[in-house]
């Protein structure tokens, strides 16, 4: 059973191959993170399985609905002076479209549990621009989850955070592949952060040069 299929997939910046020779399958509940260099093309397969880029050529089969993927960037939350709290910015994630007005019962039950998961109920209540990184970070992640999404693509959540931040974040990653059915694709440079023995590595240089179990990756990388 896969939630995701590529096959000989190729994307171009300006005749530049950022993804060349791309056959890729991913099953549900998969942990993977995608590692490689800067410009090694991790970003770039996030946003084309995202929907946020075309490819030039190849398939793309993904065996879940679009409101099923919730993608978190780099980064993400670059106003931190926006006049809203951090409950406000994770209901944020319930909405469709910009459909809906108010938030139903169901939607508080949603954020009860998803706050008690995340360990961020005494942040719901401040304002965004009085967090830290690693916890605004921790609350962009609540509003792609709020949405009980099936796949979650993250890009590099932890860019420029602490080594305790880094830890913790990981730790709910790990504490999220382990008690729900959520499939995890995350472009990282934190593998030594990552203590789950059931991570599948990809590394990318434009191809896939690497792609097994990352205690396999760690020893060949020594």
């Amino acid at each position: 059973m896969k939630i995701f299929d590529i096959k000989k997939l190729n994307v171009k910046y300006n005749e530049h191959y950022a993804l060349k020779k791309i056959n890729l399958s991913i099953k549900p509940n998969e942990y993977v993170c995608l590692v490689g260099k800067n410009g090694s093309g991790k970003s770039t397969l996030l946003k084309v399985i995202a929907g946020l880029i075309k490819k030039d050529s190849g398939t793309i089969d993904i065996y879940a609905n679009k409101g099923d993927i919730a993608y978190l960037a780099q980064n993400n939350m670059r106003d931190i002076n926006f006049p809203a709290t951090a409950k406000e910015i994770i209901m944020t994630g319930c909405q469709k479209h910009g459909e809906k007005l108010f938030y139903s019962k169901t939607d508080e039950e949603a954020l009860e549990k998803i706050s008690e998961k995340l360990n961020i109920k005494k942040l719901l209540n401040k304002k965004i621009g009085d967090l830290s990184g690693g916890e605004r970070q921790r609350i962009l992640l609540a509003r792609t989850l709020i949405g009980n999404p099936k796949i979650l693509l993250l890009d590099e959540p932890c860019s420029g955070f602490d080594a305790q931040s880094i830890r913790t974040f990981y730790k709910i990653l790990d504490d999220l592949y382990s008690n729900t059915d959520i499939t995890i694709i995350m472009a990282t440079h934190d593998l030594d952060e990552i203590s789950n023995t059931n991570v599948r590595v990809i590394a990318l240089d434009q191809e896939i040069v690497f792609d097994g179990n990352i205690n396999d990756y760690k020893k060949q990388m020594e």
